[in-house]
Order: structure tokens, then sequence, then C-alpha cells
């Protein structure tokens, strides 16, 4: 009994030791968290309200150029199947089947058309766009024919002439009044287009605009030809003439800047009168019409019962 009641008495002064030092602690602990708060708003107090930053806008990464790949043309076909123009010469091309490459030549004077690989295609050089690979194979020349196809310019110098070439066989061919053969087109136009030395307007008609003012410009003025009651100039922004012609059996009416029937403009009166007779430009001013011919009615249907031939003994059933 006495060794238990030491044992507790040994306990209970124990655990006093251990409480008051724990709420000994709690208190310290207290006290240095007031002084510190106490002591950082003494602090904001002295030196007043703190700066705040602008917020940072986010850094973005510098482009990087990209890098231009030149295609060049190997040795290997770009796809298996297909025909493929060459980099650098515009009649030469590419086929290539199940990936195997062969060189081809257009005929002397086409060039390769590679707007479709599926197809296999020389055309005439007007239509194909030969500036990024210019080079082209030796001329085979022939008479008029400085290359064996294609439109050709006459070496005369003739304006309104030019030959079609086709396997070195030429044809010569001359374009309609008034116009000039274009070398860049390969087609006639108006000579103000084809922009060809030696064969400007001026130079086609013999005939040049009279200097009038903007305003009278910018209506391109007409006016007659004065050795063709037939035909007359139209002057492009009042400057470049064209030539146009009126109607068989017409004149200009150099008053009225408009075709009449030569008969009703008096300095023309007489124009058509070792080509035309009174009744043919009687019929011209004054053309017959035809009657469309008459439409016939729908067919009336017949309200007859149809008859039941009788039938007969020699036909089978």
């Amino acid at each position: 009994m006495k060794a238990a009641a030491k044992f507790g008495l040994s306990f209970l002064v124990l655990f006093s030791v251990v409480c008051g030092f724990s709420a000994a602690q709690s208190q310290l602990r207290r006290q240095y968290e007031t002084n510190r708060r106490t002591s950082v708003v003494a602090t904001r107090d002295r030196e007043g309200p703190q700066r705040v930053l602008p917020p940072r806008e986010p850094v973005r990464a510098a482009p990087v150029a990209s890098e231009e790949i030149d295609p060049e043309l190997s040795e290997n076909c770009p796809e298996p199947n297909g025909y493929f123009a060459d980099a650098e010469q515009c009649d030469k091309y590419y086929a290539c089947r199940d990936g195997q490459i062969t060189e081809k030549l257009c005929p002397d004077g086409m060039v390769f058309n590679d707007y479709d690989i599926d197809q296999e295609k020389c055309d005439l050089p007007f239509n194909i766009d030969c500036s990024k690979r210019p080079k082209l194979q030796t001329p085979i020349p022939s008479l008029h024919c400085p290359r064996l196809n294609g439109y050709f310019a006459s070496e005369t110098g003739a304006c309104d002439k030019f030959f079609y070439c086709v396997d070195g066989k030429f044809n010569m061919i001359t374009c309609p009044a008034g116009l000039v053969f274009n070398p860049k087109t390969g087609i006639c136009t108006w000579p103000d287009e084809a922009g060809k030395s030696g064969c400007s307007s001026e130079d086609v008609f013999k005939f040049t605009c009279p200097k009038v003012n903007e305003t009278v410009a910018v209506t391109h003025p007409r006016y007659a030809d004065p050795d063709d009651c037939q035909f007359f100039y139209v002057c492009i922004n009042g400057e470049t003439p064209r030539r146009n012609g009126c109607k068989l059996g017409q004149a200009f009416d150099d008053a009225a800047k408009h075709c009449e029937w030569a008969r009703k403009v008096p300095e023309c009166a007489d124009w058509y009168k070792d080509r035309l007779t009174d009744a043919q430009l009687d019929e011209l001013e004054n053309p017959p019409t035809t009657k469309a011919p008459a439409s016939k009615g729908p067919s009336k249907v017949s309200r007859r019962r149809p008859s039941k031939r009788p039938k007969l003994e020699d036909e089978e059933e």
C-alpha cells in the first residue's frame, strides 16, 4: 500500500510539471505573435501605403523565319505516276511510271502544259507561263517558220499577216481589216494592244485623233473616215484611233455621230451607186417581213367508238 501511494504521488507531481510547462509555452507563443503584429503595423504606418506593381505582360517569343525549301528536281519521281515539268526548260518534262522516270521533249515550238500531272500535253507558248523556266531546246527553222510549230510574224514587216507553222510547213493568214498580228498572244488584235514597232494605230490607219479636252476625251469621240463613208474611227480616251464600220447599205453620219442609211446622209448618198442598185438598197432599208406559219390547232380527238372487226376463220387464236 505504501508503495502504491508513493507511485501515485510521484505521478501527480510529474503531471503538474508537464502541464505547467505547456501552459507557459502557449503563453510565450501568444505574446510573440502579438508583438510581431504590432511591429508590422507600426512599420506600415511609417512607410505609408505600399506600391503595387502592374501585372507583367506575358513574354512572347519572336517569330522564327520559315525556311524556304528550294524545289530541285531530283532523279526520283515526285510521285509514282504522272507528268512533271522541268525546273529550268519549258519544253522539257518527265514521265513517271511506277516510280521510273523518263525525260521527254515537246515538239519544237511547243512547251509543256503542267496544269494537270495526269495529262501529257504540249501547248503553244502563248498559253503557258514560262517566265520561271525560260530555257528552250535548239530551234529547227524552215521557210517562214523560226520553229517547227507555232504562230510567227511576217518577216517582211506586214502588220496584218502572219504564218501558222505545223511540222515546219507554213500557212499565211491575214488579219481582219483594222487588226494586226500580236506576237505576244498569237492572235489578231487592235494595233495599240499589240504594241508592235511600225504597227501603231497611226501607222496602220493613217489617221490621227483631233486634240480635245478631257471632258470630250472620256466619251471616246467618233469621227468619219475621210476616205470611206462606211467606216469611222473611235478615239479611245480621245487619243488612240480604232476603225469601225457600219453595215452594208449604211454610212457614218458625222453630224449625228452614228450609222444611217447612206441615201439619208447627203455627203454619202451615192456611195453605193456602183455596187448596189436602188432596188437592193430598198430591200436593205426595208427588209421583207416573213410571216410565221400559222400554227395548227390541236387535232380533235375522235369520239367514235372503235369498231370490232369480225374475226376471220383462217386467223389463229
